[in-house]
């Protein structure tokens, strides 16, 4: 079948508008269920962070109150030991868009450090956005775009409607007053129509070959649009 790109967060803190580094990396299920989902499809998967760096997963993600119990708590732990490609990333710089049907983005607060002023990941997003493959991100994953900025200085996802993490959420989650900045702003600020759908809910928007999920109950619902696409 295809290959599909896993664009994964190189970051393990998120600096908090305090200055406090907060614990973070990829959120677990954001990235274990569309791999899940992929693989049985029979597609290969490369995973790349900026650097090449040995992705974090975010603890927080594993923990049993977001998992709904111990055992599944397990079960995603268990799964993240499934997915080799985290062991042996690829520098996100070296990656040639050509060799890939699909590029992928979970979230996880890393991205909003990292990837969000990532020029190497922005190039990226912008290149697959004007090929026409499918791209899909999930929950703060979005916070990629910000830095996909063409030569004029506009943000690639202008005018596109998409979904992200929501301040709502993140006021639930208890960050909203303690980050230096919040995601559904900052891509409204970057000319995106950010569509919010109930918080914690499966929301997932697809404009154009953009697919775009609000949090982590829409891994799946985004896993699945993206294996429409690929037909």
């Amino acid at each position: 079948m295809s290959k599909i790109l896993f664009v994964l967060t190189g970051a393990d803190h998120w600096r908090l508008a305090d200055g406090t580094l907060h614990p973070t990396g990829f959120w677990a299920d954001e990235a274990l269920v569309p791999y899940r989902a992929l693989k049985a499809a029979g597609h290969e998967i490369v995973v790349a962070t900026p650097g090449g760096v040995v992705p974090h997963v975010d603890e927080a993600s594993l923990a049993p109150e977001v998992n709904g119990g111990q055992e599944n708590a397990d079960e995603i732990r268990r799964g993240l030991e499934e997915m080799t490609e985290l062991r042996t990333p690829v520098k996100l710089v070296e990656v040639d868009l050509d060799d890939y049907a699909a590029v992928f983005y979970p979230g996880g607060h890393g991205p909003m450090e990292d990837l969000a002023v990532d020029a190497g990941s922005g190039r990226l997003l912008v290149a697959a956005l004007d090929s026409g493959k499918p791209l899909a991100v999930v929950c703060h994953g979005p916070a990629a775009l910000l830095a996909a900025v063409r030569a004029d200085g506009a943000n690639a996802f202008a005018g596109y409607r998409a979904t992200a993490f929501t301040n709502e959420e993140e006021g639930q989650a208890g960050f909203a007053e303690r980050a230096p900045w919040l995601l559904q702003d900052r891509l409204t600020e970057a000319g995106v129509d950010v569509r919010a759908g109930e918080p914690w809910a499966p929301h997932v928007v697809t404009d154009r070959n953009l697919i775009t999920g609000q949090n982590p109950a829409s891994a799946g619902p985004v896993a699945a649009e993206l294996l429409k696409k690929l037909g």
